[in-house]
């Protein structure tokens, strides 16, 4: 085993994972409690190359979660705070609103609750009629509509960026955690796949797509694990068509969004996503399969549970994946004039889903705490948005950790 040595600390807080989620947690911890030393280790050789560099930029309003929700508080809460901090660094940005469309009926009941929940959460909602929707999207057809103002976009991976540039922490890239050795008298000592050993007095789990091995890693039980889906993109090759961003009516038994249209900040419109299983953590493609990861995954009870739960919205989402027609056929009922043509292959993007024993997609952020440890075990959507009160909250967990370790420690940092 790493052995942790008493009082040979190379930093304070070790910060696994070099997310959005992990560099806005350093960046609160040293501005918490300036002197504090943080080091992230993050196994690629840059930042955001996950997760947080491809998702779809949008800036959540937060008018979908659940009211007192830690997501429905930080999203709210992060997204004013997201555009400040674009506005502040010079990062990509526009506060461009959203429609949320119903195209059939019986959504209509749901757009109606969803108005609601968002009024609950503080939003501005404006309801509107068929009539109405062309004012803000001519080429989108429904029978009614929302329209939320805070939404968003910007460019996550500049933002993370600037986070890590800013943070005053110690960043090694190309630093993959293989073992951690985890001691409640001692600290924490993490051994890297190149032989390095960092060692600290508290650490900090932000390793999205990992973060339950990691968990397990430092012989903590997460009472979860991450299943990976993919969510695919296309391309709009006729971005004149949209002028914002366009959803569909969400179905609340399913945790995805469905299949929107999205206006980046470098004019085009992202197309997507829809959400299938991945064969990997890391699984972008069909191609990309793990045998090993694949198998943790099958063999977790939740994951049996989850798919005799969905099995129905899991062969929609497939028949999508395998099928550019379908997708199309889904787009057009936002917008009839998209033709399958008019869709371009992007790059996709993998979500880091917590599933439960019973089969519960956990619906809300989730971040346990253990002796000398942090552990954000659940960050997946909107946890861009809400990165900077995320990081906040992670950083003072962290902090109260280690003014605990400093009673059990009697050392200097």
């Amino acid at each position: 085993m790493v052995r942790v040595a008493r009082r040979a600390y190379d930093c304070d807080v070790l910060v696994i994972g070099g997310g959005i989620v992990g560099l806005s947690t350093a960046y609160a911890i040293t501005r918490a409690a300036p002197g504090t030393r943080v080091t992230v280790l993050e196994k690629e050789a840059g930042p955001a190359r996950h997760q947080t560099g491809r998702n779809s930029g949008v800036v959540h309003s937060g008018i979908y979660y659940r009211p007192g929700s830690l997501k429905a508080r930080y999203a709210v809460r992060g997204a004013a705070e997201m555009v400040k901090f674009c506005a502040e660094y010079g990062i990509p940005h526009a506060v461009t609103g959203k429609l949320i469309v119903a195209t059939r009926r019986d959504e209509l009941p749901r757009l109606h609750a969803l108005a609601q929940r968002g009024r609950e959460n503080g939003l501005t909602v404006r309801e509107l009629g068929a009539a109405q929707i062309a004012a803000y999207e001519p080429e989108v057809e429904g029978l009614a509509a929302l329209r939320v103002g805070a939404t968003g976009i910007c460019d996550y991976a500049a933002v993370a960026r600037r986070l890590a540039a800013s943070s005053g922490a110690e960043i090694r890239y190309g630093a993959r955690v293989t073992r951690v050795d985890r001691r409640p008298d001692l600290g924490v000592a993490a051994l890297t796949a190149a032989g390095d050993v960092v060692r600290g007095r508290v650490l900090v789990n932000c390793a999205g797509l990992y973060c339950d091995e990691i968990a397990r890693l430092t012989g903590d039980d997460p009472g979860m694990r991450i299943v990976p889906f993919r969510g695919e993109y296309y391309e709009l090759a006729r971005p004149e068509l949209i002028r914002g961003l366009v959803y569909p009516v969400p179905d609340p038994a399913f945790p995805f969004l469905g299949v929107h249209l999205t206006r980046g900040v470098d004019a085009g419109v992202h197309v997507g996503p829809n959400a299938v299983p991945a064969l990997a953590r890391e699984g972008y493609d069909w191609r990309t399969v793990r045998p090993r990861e694949l198998a943790a995954a099958l063999a977790w009870p939740g994951s049996r549970h989850l798919a005799r739960r969905h099995w129905r919205h899991g062969t929609g989402e497939l028949h999508r994946s395998l099928s550019r027609r379908a997708f199309t056929e889904a787009v057009r009922r936002l917008v009839p004039a998209v033709r399958e043509a008019d869709l371009i292959p992007a790059p996709a993007g993998v979500r880091a889903q917590a599933v439960l024993r019973d089969g519960t997609l956990a619906d809300d952020f989730l971040i346990r705490e253990a002796p000398r440890a942090v552990h954000v075990l659940n960050a997946p959507s909107p946890a861009a948005t809400a990165s900077l009160p995320i990081g906040r909250e992670v950083a003072r967990r962290a902090l109260i950790a280690l003014a605990s370790a400093d009673g059990m420690d009697g050392a200097p940092r």
